[in-house]
């Protein structure tokens, strides 16, 4: 016998007791509908149980939360999506251009005043809103440094 009999030999045998399997389990719906539905009870409570059991609503994730901002208010550039202390945080032209943010030419990244240290002092001049979330860009103005008083756009989170 080849390879591919035997395989159709084991998958006719198998659909055969599947089918005489489910045959008789519908058939204690009739004779002895008290085991029947005794058996699905027992099938889904354990699946109910697991169900339940798994929204624990106290293990909920937060991620960072945007700061009340206030225009004319200090405060410093510090990204919460990196931990290290060297990374640097972009100032843009216009609000939203973050997205479309290409840093494939080398003049871009070397530009004096648009890539700004954490910790960079800053003094918030305005807002724009963005995808239905106000407040979503700050226009900042560096307060010290080399590019005091450049100005420029950087997403609100980063604004610490």
């Amino acid at each position: 016998m080849s390879n591919e009999e035997n395989v159709n030999k084991a998958a006719g045998s198998l659909k055969t007791t599947v089918t005489n399997q489910l045959a008789a389990f519908m058939g204690l719906k009739e004779n002895n509908p008290k085991a029947f539905y005794g058996i699905l009870v027992a099938l889904a409570l354990p699946i109910l149980f697991m169900m339940m059991m798994s929204g624990g609503g106290s293990n909920t994730v937060s991620g960072p939360t945007i700061k009340e901002l206030a225009i004319g208010q200090k405060y410093v550039l510090k990204s919460p999506n990196t931990v290290d202390p060297s990374a640097k945080i972009r100032l843009v032209p216009v609000p939203g251009t973050l997205a479309a943010y290409d840093d494939s030419e080398e003049a871009d990244r070397n530009a004096p005043c648009q890539h700004m240290p954490q910790a960079t002092p800053v003094e918030v001049m305005e807002f724009s809103d963005f995808g239905g979330n106000k407040k979503m860009f700050v226009k900042v103005k560096v307060a010290q440094g080399e590019c005091k008083d450049k100005d420029g756009w950087v997403l609100a989170i980063d604004v610490q």
